[in-house]
């Protein structure tokens, strides 16, 4: 059966259910505070649940201390979660299963290539990588090894193309077997890929709706496919705008993104208001002397929000 035939689902549940889902490599920081303040707008303008989820299963990266921080600055910003926060260090096993159901389905193979290889193989194509994109993988180990020791399980990408709509880009179309290749789900130091790893917590917490920053549009199609393989619901898409630099560049821990300063009300107020001013929820100039609080600011957010993405 192919996954990629398949119309996408939808999650049934009646309650809404939404989250975040920060990776602990450091403090929250303004980029990551859009994604935190629309996932939760979202949430409570649907009358749902929002919940937080602790992205850690790089583990050679991620800290507990950085999570505990991201934890006291969404507190201290009032984005308060609905359910104890899941970490994904503690999930091992059912990423395992979902590997080896994919597996046995032949969706899954294993693969000998180090990166160097796949570069020189591509070049021998005349194909460079372009900066800061990944390989699209050539399919080396596609039908075996040939006796080379395998150090990485991939998805085979076979499959026309996925098509999905989201809720602020609108319709999306990606090719993934010519634009990403045979994506990799077990990596060589044994960690889980982000892309198995959250399409199975999202289902396991029967998240219906997600909105993260536009920088994970792209892998949306492969999160797709991962669903439809593994027989689980697709959740209805929404990719906000990015903070940016000088350089144009997205605000990230890679590039020096300062830590948000939540030390105080006031701070986390500043912080909160130039995330909203980002999702466009500060357009009208009235809107700053219709809160004095945290809370009041979050309440007039909630039914901006509700105008521009719940209809």
């Amino acid at each position: 059966d192919n996954p990629a035939m398949s119309s996408i689902s939808s999650s049934h549940a009646d309650v809404y259910r939404g989250r975040f889902a920060p990776s602990p490599t450091g403090p929250l920081h303004a980029g990551s505070l859009v994604a935190a303040l629309a996932s939760w707008l979202d949430a409570r303008a649907h009358g749902g649940e929002w919940l937080v989820r602790i992205e850690d299963v790089d583990s050679a990266r991620c800290t507990p201390a950085a999570a505990q921080r991201i934890l006291q600055q969404l507190a201290a910003c009032g984005l308060h979660c609905d359910a104890p926060p899941v970490w994904q260090s503690q999930r091992r096993s059912a990423y395992q299963g979902a590997l080896q159901e994919l597996i046995d389905k032949k969706w899954a193979y294993a693969c000998a290539c180090s990166r160097k290889e796949i570069e020189a193989h591509l070049r021998q194509k005349g194909l460079h990588k372009v900066r800061n994109s990944a390989l699209v993988y050539p399919g080396t180990c596609r039908n075996g090894t040939q006796g080379a020791i395998a150090h990485t399980w991939r998805m085979r990408t076979q499959a026309p193309s996925v098509r999905w709509s989201d809720r602020r880009l609108g319709p999306q179309q990606q090719d993934v077997e010519v634009e990403v290749g045979d994506f990799v789900l077990l990596r060589a130091d044994a960690c889980f890929s982000y892309q198995l790893a959250v399409i199975v917590d999202d289902a396991a917490q029967r998240i219906t709706h997600v909105v993260r920053g536009e920088d994970l549009a792209d892998n949306t199609a492969r999160q797709i496919l991962l669903q439809r393989a593994l027989g689980l619901p697709t959740p209805q898409y929404l990719h906000t705008s990015l903070v940016r630099n000088m350089h144009g560049e997205k605000l990230s821990k890679q590039n020096g993104a300062p830590a948000l300063d939540t030390s105080g009300p006031a701070a986390a107020l500043s912080a909160l208001e130039q995330a909203a001013a980002v999702l466009g929820l500060q357009k009208n100039s009235d809107n700053s002397k219709a809160y004095e609080t945290i809370e009041q600011a979050l309440a007039l957010w909630i039914g901006i929000w509700r105008s521009l993405y719940c209809i």
